[in-house]
């Protein structure tokens, strides 16, 4: 990479995801990559060292799994990134992909669980409906479970063979909303053969949520984080008994379970408070949590090998993710190095009620004053942690300071931070978004006069929205893969976006036109001055290209400045040779917009 910008290089620097592996066949590993320049599916056989790619597909790959006897590799595919596609199994070894569920519909990824003997997967389709499939002994596939509201396999990319299915197969956990609100979802345990209900938890406000099944065959214990008050925690759930005991642990923050012990008698908990986390062993028995190895940092996900040795996910600002043992070794690892970035730094202030936020500063070289960015994170149930973030190292590159607020609404800081947007998009967060600016302004090291605010998703929603709605703050903007006509958006969306903003907005726009004008981006799109980069993707289907556009051509009615950069896949790229022209569009936007910027 000699020769390239080192934002250049540090966005092409690969990494690679936490390997996944069948508990009956645990040397068969699978994880992704994008080391050859686009995400795909690895193979891994830990035995003999050797790694292959599995997929081959121009717009990506992202999640990929071994059957439970790791015969073979199976993985999501898309036609064209916008998140619709179809599972594919290929041999471990090598060979071609054929179709892996016989029957399945082409629609949204709702996850999929296999044990010996049973296969489940959830996909919802353009119609609006959630369907979950099974085959169980080799039966055809059917759908024993369906709803209009948004209905899933437990667990997710990382976790989708601990959540799904207990261990012997006989019990099913599913996520659903059918109380009408995805964003506190309950927990239906059912018999994969016929859909029958052998238990339920959640109907209220709190979200229950199956993080593991014990591995131990028989066992019918399972690991449920949930929020009987602000903070999340944990329980084990033995279904079998109906038995429901809070694993008691003394140690701030959101607790997970990542996995349990290969004999069933302790857990690993991941430990979330303020954007980093930390691992513990946990005996099930008596709560006691025994710290495990790892440096300061975001932990993605964590696994138990056989052996016990519990490998992770880590990151932080200055390293690139990488896999780590509770020894400090790696694995397995890219090969190619990366640059490291600048560290991120606690940032606190208060906003207009008095209340605490909590977020980062990334800071450029030198004393200033530098330009600012107010870079907003999507979501909007989401958080920026402490990561290796090269488009934020590639903005200090510039001589920005990088502030990156966890507004309300945010994750990672209890359930009512999170839910105080409820009812309130485009103000709550907004506002917590201005307050943040206010507080970076009292800093001496600060341009007031070069301020930029920008996001992608709902950090491009929240760009327009600050745009719209305080237009005298700020001197440019960036929307990546933004909301910019909600109504629009609504009608044009992916099934569970539109389950997530009904819960959001406590109906669709018909039910509440009032909240959704208000909330809307294009109300505001009279009052904006300051020039505008769109990034957008021609087939997203969370944020979709008909109704950024139409918030494009309301700026260009007037004539107000602004810049479209539109790329050929979805929701944001798999493709490194995509980002790097996304990236490098911004900057030579940014370099067009904001004087004095520094050349790197």
């Amino acid at each position: 990479m000699n020769g390239m910008p080192l934002w250049e290089q540090r966005l092409r620097a690969p990494v690679q995801t936490l390997p996944r592996w069948s508990r009956d066949r645990p040397d068969r590993c699978v994880y992704e990559t994008n080391s050859s320049g686009i995400w795909q599916v690895h193979a891994w056989d830990v035995a003999t060292g050797e790694r292959r790619q599995v997929s081959d597909h121009p717009v990506g790959v992202r999640e990929g799994h071994t059957t439970p006897d790791g015969s073979e590799v199976i993985f999501w595919q898309e036609d064209t990134g916008d998140e619709t596609g179809a599972w594919l199994a290929q041999p471990f070894e090598g060979g071609g992909s054929e179709p892996f569920l016989d029957g399945a519909p082409r629609g949204w990824n709702g996850g999929i669980a296999q044990r010996p003997g049973v296969v489940v997967a959830g996909i919802s389709t353009e119609d609006g409906a959630f369907a979950i499939f099974t085959s169980v002994d080799g039966s055809p596939l059917r759908s024993i479970a369906s709803s209009q509201q948004w209905l899933s396999v437990a667990g997710d990319e990382h976790g989708a063979d601990l959540a799904g299915l207990s261990a012997d197969g006989s019990l099913l956990a599913l996520q659903h909303a059918e109380h009408g609100n995805l964003m506190h979802p309950g927990l239906r345990i059912v018999e994969p053969g016929s859909g029958a209900v052998a238990a339920e938890r959640g109907d209220g406000p709190a979200a229950v949520i199956a993080n593991a099944w014990s591995p131990v065959p028989g066992d019918q214990r399972l690991a449920v984080a949930h929020e009987p008050e602000d903070r999340q925690c944990v329980a084990i759930w033995d279904v079998a008994r109906d038995d429901w005991r809070e694993l008691e642990v003394d140690l701030p923050g959101d607790h997970r379970v990542a996995d349990w012990f290969p004999n069933g008698d302790a857990v690993v908990l991941i430990v979330a408070l303020d954007g980093r986390e930390e691992l513990f062993k946990v005996d099930v028995a008596t709560g006691e949590a025994t710290k495990i190895p790892s440096p300061p940092g975001s932990i993605a996900a964590a696994r138990v090998r056989p052996d016990g040795r519990v490998w992770f996910q880590h990151t932080d600002g200055v390293h690139r993710t990488r896999v780590l043992d509770d020894t400090g070794a790696q694995p397995i690892a890219v090969d190619a190095p990366a640059p490291p970035g600048r560290p991120f730094h606690d940032w606190r202030y208060t906003n207009d009620h008095g209340q605490e936020v909590h977020g980062w500063i990334v800071e450029p070289d030198g004393d200033g004053p530098h330009p600012l960015m107010v870079f907003v994170h999507g979501g909007p149930h989401w958080l920026y942690d402490d990561h290796y973030m090269p488009e934020v190292q590639a903005y200090v590159d510039r001589g920005f300071l990088v502030a990156m607020p966890n507004y309300r609404g945010s994750t990672g800081y209890g359930r009512a931070w999170r839910d105080a947007l409820t009812g309130d998009p485009g103000f709550t967060d907004v506002d917590d978004v201005t307050a943040g600016l206010r507080d970076l302004l009292n800093r001496s090291d600060v341009d007031p006069e070069r301020v930029v605010v920008a996001g992608w998703s709902w950090g491009g929603y929240i760009t327009l929205m600050e745009l719209g709605r305080n237009p005298d703050l700020w001197t440019a903007g960036v929307a990546g893969i933004p909301v910019g006509d909600y109504v629009m958006a609504y009608q044009e969306e992916a099934p569970s976006l539109q389950a997530m903003d009904r819960a959001l907005f406590g109906g669709t726009p018909e039910d509440k036109p009032d909240l959704y004008e208000r909330s809307n981006p294009i109300t505001y799109a009279d009052n904006v001055d300051a020039p505008v980069l769109f990034v957008i993707g021609e087939n997203d289907s969370r944020c979709p290209l008909g109704q950024a556009l139409a918030y494009v051509d309301k700026l260009a009615e007037r004539g107000a400045p602004h810049e479209v950069y539109r790329f050929g896949t979805g929701h944001g790229s798999a493709v490194l040779d995509e980002d790097v022209r996304q990236i490098g569009a911004i900057l030579a936007f940014l370099d067009r917009t904001v004087p004095g910027l520094q050349r790197v």
